[in-house]
């Protein structure tokens, strides 16, 4: 009996002692589990935390890489000769000098080295800041830019007589908080351009004025040789791709009143590619510019500026440009057709070779863009049939 009592003594003492040990282990193997659980499962369900914040995607190690253009979109070194190299630092430093804004520059123009080793530029006149948020411009916008330089018509004047050439691109931003829209102030740059160089050729690529004629009518009068206004793209993408005060047939009215108002004006156009259009919207985008009196349309693949802009929907090749090219001469449009053509890139070149001599017959012809690289063609039109013809060498 009394053995009995001594071993219940003695169980009771291991189980005291043996009491503090499980419940740590039991402790330390809960507190285990918990950590091995995500953050986000053991914290109370009382609101938002860190995981909520995380990314949710891929990491940049599993990203997929960048696409990269295809070799045709490589740009021109404009040091790859001596005088092209020296032509290019002369053009940049005049430009700097004079306070000049340069579409080249603002606009990120992939043929800047070409064209200012050529010694042409695309001046940008009334500032450097568009009213307008078009989502394929690196063009800075505000709604209320800085006001107009008046002296700049002839501060333009005096720098492009410096330049020596023969040819001169003049676009504009758009300024829809001017009551004339700047039109008064595109003209008289002209006139001064024009006092200063009688023989020089002008090309004005402007806004659409909001559709007002009365300021067309004032730069078609000024007495420049080309009236340049883009129609950008298809009218399927104009929402997405202009800026909401532009519009498809707004711009088409621009261009044939244009036409309508002075006889021998030159009336020109430009589509960008690879903006998710379809071949059937380009034709007829090209029918529609014929139809209200463009004579020469551009053809150039879109880029994307920054990353805050649209992108690419694809690469157009070359073989591709070509063929709007051909296309475009078959409407009885001039053309000039590239992946890096823009609206203003070698236009002296493109205007000489399609109005530089008189027309003969129905012989329509277009300059390539691309120079040297690519043959020009000719095409003749003779109802009823169409003849095509490489142009002599």
């Amino acid at each position: 009996m009394r053995i009995a009592r001594r071993s219940s003594v003695v169980a009771r003492h291991l189980h005291t002692r043996a009491a503090p040990r499980a419940l740590a282990e039991r402790h330390t193997s809960s507190r285990s589990q918990e950590e091995s659980q995500p953050t986000a499962s053991r914290l109370p369900d009382d609101g938002l935390t860190l995981a909520d914040f995380m990314p949710k995607g891929p990491s940049s190690a599993t990203r997929a890489p960048a696409v990269r253009k295809p070799p045709w979109l490589k740009m021109v070194n404009p040091n790859l000769t001596q005088e092209g190299g020296e032509r290019y630092k002369q053009v940049r430093a005049t430009v700097k000098q004079s306070g000049l804004a340069t579409v080249c520059q603002e606009a990120r123009c992939p043929n800047i080295g070409e064209c200012w080793s050529g010694g042409t530029a695309t001046v940008m006149i009334m500032g450097d800041t568009c009213t307008r948020g078009c989502r394929f411009c690196s063009v800075a916008t505000s709604r209320t830019p800085p006001p107009l330089d008046a002296d700049e018509p002839g501060k333009i004047a005096e720098a492009v007589a410096s330049w020596g050439v023969n040819y001169i691109v003049l676009t504009m931003v758009d300024r829809d908080d001017l009551p004339d829209q700047g039109a008064a102030h595109v003209a008289e740059t002209v006139r001064r351009l024009k006092s200063k160089q009688p023989d020089l050729r002008v090309e004005t690529l402007i806004g659409d004025f909001q559709g007002r004629f009365e300021l067309v009518d004032q730069v078609v009068s000024s007495g420049m040789e080309v009236f340049a206004h883009n129609i950008e793209t298809v009218e399927r993408l104009q929402s997405t791709v202009r800026d909401r005060r532009a519009g498809y047939a707004q711009s088409l009215s621009v261009l044939r009143h244009a036409r309508q108002a002075r006889e021998g004006i030159v009336v020109k156009s430009s589509i960008m590619l690879g903006l998710g259009e379809t071949d059937e919207e380009v034709h007829q985008t090209l029918h529609d510019l014929r139809d209200n009196g463009v004579h020469i349309v551009t053809f150039g693949q879109y880029l994307q500026p920054t990353k805050r802009h649209m992108k690419v929907t694809r690469f157009v090749t070359p073989d591709e440009f070509e063929q709007w090219r051909l296309a475009a001469e078959a409407l009885g449009l001039h053309c000039a057709s590239g992946p890096l053509v823009r609206s203003s890139y070698k236009a002296g070149e493109l205007y000489t070779a399609a109005f530089g001599k008189p027309p003969v017959g129905k012989l329509h012809s277009a300059a390539s863009a691309l120079g040297d690289r690519q043959k020009p063609v000719e095409i003749r039109f003779s109802a009823p049939t169409l003849q095509q013809q490489p142009a002599a060498t």
